[in-house]
């Protein structure tokens, strides 16, 4: 996984370069980015030799050179945007805490900040009362209120030989916050768990099926997570436009006979299966080898009822934790509950697709977990990652308590 760690001009960059190494013992590719302040105070030498790739420096040349500008150096900020998957300011200085928060982009790392779609982290450090000014706790309320991960400082003995909040948190702390936001984690190592995502698609002749608006995205961030937790990870996936996470076996199927006859034949080696996919409940009775022509009157298309993959596998389980998704647009709570009882499932994950934030083809989920216990576990809007990364940590939960 490759971070963007932007360096901004304070005593505390000099710990940048600690910092740097720690990243890299959790294998994370670490491009730095410097602003002019931070180069009084390290050079761009010192993260080079540590990092082995060129240090930005400035907005439209190479690294800090001399050379002129051109093209690939003037849009640089839009391809490191685009391939990071974090963007980690340590330390964040009083003024690219005030750019980030009023969308000032006048060097690389503030336009970084505006073009990246990553999460991004900030570990704040200067003086105390600059800490303590309404205008930096202003401006860290925005950034906190549009998701940014806010890295507190500690309180001690600082630089400037006052005391109080203000210097940069442990290089520990900052890179278990690193850590936690790309879930990055090892307590699903040794373990297989097998995640179904995306539609199916039920042909009705060549060149008409049946399907759904499932995009894939949510199954996609569950392998991702679990993948990065260090799960052996199985994708079983209907059709999608979606890039398959690095590392995680892919299963390509079309309709739900193949994802059913996919999924069954690896279902008993692992130890979690999650079927997050949007399976087809009905196909068409009759496949037509030619294209149907339109006629004069009206047309029926006859429906029969497709393999209940969801249902076939909690009943053949022996031992494997099984979760099942519910996508609802009314009595989600009724709807979801009798699913689980039904289907011999641990969990269900149900969301109403009707909700702003929730529907098919985006970026964040709104969903609530039904425990076989009893407990429902609703969660705020957040992204889909962050949803799958809760519902692994029910599944460790249900573990514990199964043993």
């Amino acid at each position: 996984m490759k971070i963007a760690l932007g360096v901004t001009g304070g005593v505390a960059a000099y710990k940048a370069a600690e910092l740097v190494r720690r990243l890299q013992q959790e294998k994370l590719d670490v491009q730095v980015v410097m602003t002019r302040s931070a180069q009084e105070f390290i050079t761009p030498l010192t993260f080079a030799a540590l990092t082995g790739q060129k240090v930005i420096t400035d907005m439209f040349s190479a690294g800090g050179t001399a050379a002129p500008a051109n093209v690939e150096s003037a849009i640089e900020h839009i391809a490191v945007a685009q391939r990071i998957d974090l963007l980690l300011v340590a330390p964040a200085t009083a003024d690219i805490l005030g750019k980030f928060a009023n969308g000032i982009a006048e060097d690389f790392l503030s336009t970084l900040y505006l073009a990246t779609k990553a999460p991004v982290v900030v570990a704040p450090a200067m003086n105390v009362n600059m800490w303590d000014h309404a205008a930096t706790q202003r401006n860290l309320a925005i950034l906190r209120e549009r998701g940014v991960h806010v890295v507190d400082p500690d309180e001690g003995y600082l630089a400037c030989g006052m005391v109080g909040s203000g210097r940069l948190a442990a290089t520990e702390t900052i890179a278990k916050k690193v850590c936690d936001v790309l879930g990055l984690r090892h307590d699903f190592a040794g373990q297989t768990i097998l995640v179904t995502a995306g539609p199916t698609c039920e042909d009705i002749d060549p060149v008409r099926f049946l399907t759904n608006r499932s995009s894939g995205k949510m199954g996609y961030a569950l392998a991702e997570a679990a993948n990065r937790r260090g799960a052996r990870v199985i994708l079983v996936s209907g059709p999608t436009d979606l890039k398959v996470p690095d590392g995680v076996d892919w299963v390509p199927v079309r309709s739900t006979e193949e994802m059913h006859h996919a999924v069954r034949e690896r279902a008993a080696n692992a130890n979690v299966v999650i079927m997050a996919a949007a399976v087809s409940d009905y196909r068409p009775a009759a496949q037509h080898d030619q294209k149907l022509k339109r006629g004069e009157g009206s047309f029926t298309l006859e429906l029969e009822p497709t393999s209940d993959i969801l249902a076939d596998l909690g009943r053949e389980k022996r031992g494997q934790i099984l979760v099942g998704f519910a996508a609802e647009t009314n009595s989600l709570a009724e709807n979801a509950r009798g699913k689980l009882a039904r289907k011999g499932a641990d969990m269900i994950v149900a969301n109403d697709v009707t909700q702003e934030g929730a529907g098919f083809d985006g970026d964040t989920n709104i969903v609530t977990m039904f425990l076989r216990d009893g407990r429902e576990i609703p969660l705020a809007k957040m992204t889909k990652f962050e949803v799958a990364n809760q519902i692994l940590d029910r599944v460790l939960e249900i573990r514990k308590h199964s043993k």
